[in-house]
């Protein structure tokens, strides 16, 4: 009876000691799992919620917000996987049927036909398309993203983005894919032209229908720690190689691709240049309205032998005479190969696919 009473005593113990063990680790899998929300990111950041939800919609700056903080929050969000958790248990139980895009522009043909194709395609493969412009903007980019994500898009495609392999570490963890359009990334599958061909076919094209080819071209555009402009200027420097020019420096006028920024080089290259150039190569149609303004106000708009040839494509062009030639970019091809990579789920084998631009 004694030894009966003693195992009657020590049982509730045990069982006392498995229960305290299992809601320890019910804790740890509490901690674990429990969502992030926006309060706990406002106590974190020792700031308020509408101060964190400011910054994460992008309208801290209007809300005089400090960048320290700024960047404080979005470090908070990101190390908790809050963009992750908005998106709640739906997230891979349901699809959305939603598709996103980032642009860097709609200042041009390419960008925006590159928008509407999209639009086009998507919806023929039954998504719903979602398209903003984040105007080169890095946060802004981030934060396109965030959102997206919030809306549980099922992909999100990278056009032109300043960094794609930050935007693709930002969705791996909530299970988007991203795939690159126009620029390249190392994390992604990216569908980009072919800009060394063409830039080295447009060289050539624009050197051999120049009266006098001897002192070589003017790149005028481009951002020079952009791909694309590496690849153009790249092919511009091979094209005048293979006819024995060395193209020097000041020849490489990398200036962004605003018409601004490209008026105000190419006016500052006229003022010290013996005599203009024979040949300009320029950058995009964007950094061609400044390059046409600077001419203007050299009072050089009507030199008819200046032949310029521009990587970018507008019917609108052709009202400047028959001295100018221009590479399209196909974007129907590319997007039909960005499409045949999501049809087919081949997004996580990492490719660059090169589609030959149009001269």
């Amino acid at each position: 009876m004694h030894n009966r009473l003693c195992y009657i005593v020590q049982l509730p113990i045990k069982c006392q000691c498995l229960l305290e063990t299992f809601m320890r680790m019910r804790a740890l899998t509490d901690q674990n799992t429990k969502k992030t929300t926006i309060y706990d990111l406002a106590q974190l950041a020792g700031t308020s919620a509408g101060t964190v939800s400011a910054v994460l919609n992008g309208n801290w700056k209007k809300r005089r917000i400090s960048e320290k903080l700024a960047t404080k929050v979005r470090n908070l969000a990101d190390e908790h996987g809050y963009a992750l958790n908005m998106q709640a248990s739906t997230l891979r139980k349901e699809k959305s049927g939603i598709i996103g895009m980032v642009v860097p522009m709609y200042d041009n043909r390419y960008f925006s036909s590159i928008a509407q194709t999209f639009e086009r395609m998507a919806r023929a493969a039954g998504y719903f398309p979602i398209v903003t412009c984040t105007q080169r903007d890095p946060e802004l980019e981030l934060t396109a993203a965030r959102t997206m994500l919030a809306y549980q898009v099922e992909y999100l495609i990278c056009t032109g983005a300043t960094d794609p392999d930050k935007i693709h570490d930002l969705c791996a963890p909530a299970g988007v894919p991203t795939l690159n359009l126009d620029l390249p990334g190392k994390k992604a599958s990216s569908v980009i032209s072919d800009n060394y061909a063409g830039a080295f076919k447009l060289t050539k094209k624009i050197l051999a229908a120049a009266p006098e080819r001897s002192q070589g071209s003017l790149f005028v555009g481009g951002r020079e720690a952009d791909h694309n402009t590496q690849e153009r200027i790249r092919g511009f420097r091979d094209a005048h190689a293979e006819i024995g020019i060395t193209v020097t420096e000041d020849q490489i006028l990398a200036c962004g691709y605003a018409s601004q920024k490209a008026a105000a080089a190419l006016s500052r290259f006229l003022k010290d240049a013996a005599e203009p150039p024979a040949t300009m190569f320029v950058n995009s149609t964007i950094s061609l309205e400044g390059v046409v303004t600077s001419l203007r106000e050299n009072d050089l708009a009507t030199q008819d032998k200046i032949v310029i040839g521009c990587f970018d494509w507008d019917p609108f062009a052709e009202l400047l005479g028959g001295n100018i030639f221009m590479v399209r970019q196909d974007v129907e091809t590319m997007m039909n190969a960005l499409f045949s990579i999501i049809r087919e789920g081949s997004e996580a084998e990492i490719v660059t696919i090169e589609v030959p631009p149009v001269l």
